[in-house]
């Protein structure tokens, strides 16, 4: 048996690795799509004839129009804008409106004066400072497979082949299929559809695993501890099944009674120490 208070002294504030913050790679890419067409608008930069100069490129080069959103932070290719005129959808790939009405874009957006006062010198330098902002909102995505991607590296680091002896985000369903067992008991009776993130195959048993992390509070690990033991105590009555929580993080200091009362059903809870610790070789 655990000391749960020393045991949760090793939780984690953070599995964030090094790419987590941004990913300049995808945020190149992007650029290199529109390279041609900004550096054709970087003319406009310092213009003292923003609007007939403006008016010029478009009706020379119409492909630059694909670049505007990106300057306003959107990366959708119409943008809706309404004024005492109307209301007005602006198409960025192809122009839905005469070039007067983009121009009145430009002016009301803001656009104009950022570029010919000199507010910026490039729209290279502009445009990744941009991306690297709308980068961050893809930080909640990496996020939720660090935890997932972390516990997979020990798996594979006790000797588990994937497809072989363990699998990753398998549904009741295949698990019964594949092994003949019954799992009715935790999809009552085949009427919910349950995914694990993992199962390992040891020694004529089946361990299905769950795993997440919390770097902060709040109801949802209560949920998550009361789930995890309604469905310890029902794949306790199982002949070669067994159930695995692997979390952490330091979310759970404040909902510390909900994980211990689970611990108590569940002595296979474990955390990212426990994992560093072998507990996957020991199975």
């Amino acid at each position: 048996m655990k000391d749960f208070d020393s045991w949760l002294k090793t939780f984690r504030p953070s599995i964030s690795d090094y790419s987590y913050y941004t990913n300049f790679e995808a945020i190149y890419g992007k650029i290199d799509t529109i390279r041609i067409e900004l550096n054709i608008l970087n003319t406009l930069v310092g213009s003292k004839n923003i609007q007939s100069d403006f008016e010029a490129i478009i009706s020379r080069y119409p492909e630059t129009l694909k670049c505007i959103p990106i300057l306003l932070a959107v990366r959708k290719n119409e943008i809706a804008a309404q004024d005492e005129n109307g209301c007005f959808l602006y198409n960025f790939d192809k122009a839905n409106y005469p070039i007067e009405q983009y121009k009145v874009f430009m002016e009301k957006t803001g656009l104009f004066d950022l570029l010919s006062n000199h507010i910026i010198s490039n729209l290279i330098d502009y445009v990744t400072g941009v991306e690297t902002g709308l980068d961050s909102n893809g930080r909640k995505n990496r996020g939720g497979h660090l935890m997932e991607n972390y516990v997979e590296s020990f798996i594979k680091k006790a000797g588990y082949t994937k497809g072989i002896n363990y699998f990753k985000e398998i549904t009741i369903k295949e698990i019964e299929s594949k092994y003949n067992v019954n799992l009715s008991c935790i999809s009552n009776k085949g009427k919910t559809t349950k995914r694990f993130d993992f199962l390992v195959e040891k020694n004529s048993n089946l361990y299905l695993i769950e795993t997440n992390f919390y770097s902060s509070g709040g109801s949802k690990l209560n949920e998550t501890a009361r789930s995890y033991k309604q469905i310890a105590q029902e794949i306790s009555e199982l002949e070669g099944v067994k159930f695995m929580w692997i979390t952490d993080g330091g979310g759970w200091r404040s909902a510390k009674n909900n994980l211990r009362e689970t611990c108590d059903i569940l002595d296979s809870v474990y955390n990212l120490k426990d994992l560093e610790n072998g507990v996957l070789e020991q199975l």
